[in-house]
């Protein structure tokens, strides 16, 4: 029996360190994914933000969050450039759909927070396909109060509440 654990423990310990090779595609050849190995296409790796066609460059590089005024789901002048960038990123990438986020502060009752981040994502949907994304690959979601980045009673923290995330994925539609 004390045999059968052993042989077990060390084929496990195998097991993992197999799966641990940073450099199991080589240097600069493809993995999973189409990801680059270390050193290829001259410092940019397939999805990271020096990769323009990447999420990573869109939420990093273009940004992926906009925010609001107390209780408005009005664009901003800053909110309007960045959806612009937003926009024009789509567009160039018809293989991916969005999903926009609206959230809110904590002030108020769950109820109208919710009410208002569907404005503000709305708001953002409306933008994104007046700039000319198609309809048809912008989803919208409210999470009101719900999912706040900072947890604290300030109007620092409040301000970083309002706010609307695209969320990108690649498209099942494969277009």
């Amino acid at each position: 029996m004390k045999f059968a654990v052993k042989a077990t423990l060390a084929l496990s310990i195998l097991g993992l360190a197999a799966c641990s090779n940073p450099d199991k595609y080589g240097s600069g050849a493809v993995g999973p994914g189409g990801a680059l190995g270390p050193g290829g296409a001259g410092g940019i790796t397939q999805g990271s933000i020096s990769d323009p066609n990447s999420p990573a460059y869109f939420k990093q590089t273009i940004g992926d969050m906009v925010h609001f005024t107390v209780d408005q789901s009005t664009l901003t002048d800053q909110a309007r450039g960045i959806l612009t960038q937003q926009a024009s990123w789509l567009v160039g990438h018809p293989g991916y759909t969005a999903i926009i986020e609206g959230h809110a502060d904590e002030q108020g009752t769950r109820e109208y927070n919710l009410a208002l981040g569907a404005r503000r994502a709305s708001a953002v949907q409306e933008f994104l396909i007046s700039q000319g994304v198609a309809g048809n690959r912008l989803r919208t979601v409210s999470y009101g109060k719900e999912r706040p980045l900072a947890l604290c009673s300030t109007e620092e923290c409040y301000s970083q509440n309002r706010r609307a995330v695209t969320v990108i994925s690649q498209s099942a539609m494969g277009s």
